[in-house]
């Protein structure tokens, strides 16, 4: 397990979240840079970090595949722990960062360790398979949850996520025409992916503020 982090935003803000990628891009990717750069300009510090099968592609130059995202479940309790967190912590991702983090959460919330799960761009089934769902444990979770997803995600458009039964402790924030990056086409939806990531920022924040003042 590499407990090594990429943090942004001041040491002293009001809550850290730590943010874990998806299956197939690094902690450094353009899409995490632009989330975690965004939720640090509205003051909150934001942790990355890489789960060991993607660190191992930087050292063995390897495309080894992830995981199912049930088995990287310790490995994201391994890294809250190494974590020194003086303050609020949200625990979070992009795609499955954010879907192994749902499973842990209401463990940690119950034991007062995390305030909050952020997801974005969560993966409710794999591309073309709507029928495999990933939301049996979103059912009854008591976490207070942000999930912002893009109305046009292959992962869960909203369309099909308004025919679930999630938990009310789950919020939905919605970007028009967004992609499983946020990523609108600006010329349906006259905003550009820039727009979108702003807006995001400033949603978790004040979503943030309700859960920690």
């Amino acid at each position: 397990m590499q407990n090594e982090f990429l943090n942004l935003g001041p040491q002293t803000a009001r809550a850290t979240i730590l943010f874990a990628h998806g299956a197939g891009a690094p902690m450094d990717s353009p899409a995490m840079t632009a989330i975690a750069g965004a939720l640090a300009e509205q003051g909150l510090r934001v942790v990355r970090f890489e789960f060991s099968y993607m660190a191992a592609r930087r050292t063995e130059g390897s495309r080894k595949p992830p995981p199912r995202a049930e088995k990287l479940i310790s490995e994201y309790q391994d890294t809250i722990e190494a974590l020194d967190v003086d303050g609020p912590l949200i625990i979070g991702g992009k795609s499955m960062g954010g879907r192994v983090a749902s499973m842990v959460a209401d463990e940690l919330f119950k034991a007062d360790s995390i305030a909050g799960l952020l997801c974005v761009g969560y993966p409710f089934h794999p591309i073309g398979k709507p029928e495999i769902l990933r939301t049996d444990h979103l059912h009854h979770l008591r976490t207070p949850t942000l999930i912002c997803q893009g109305t046009r995600d292959q992962f869960g458009s909203e369309n099909e996520v308004s025919e679930y039964e999630l938990s009310s402790a789950i919020q939905l924030r919605w970007f028009e025409d967004g992609d499983h990056d946020l990523k609108p086409r600006k010329r349906v939806s006259g905003h550009t992916h820039a727009d979108h990531i702003t807006t995001m920022g400033a949603a978790v924040s004040t979503w943030v503020e309700g859960l920690v003042g």
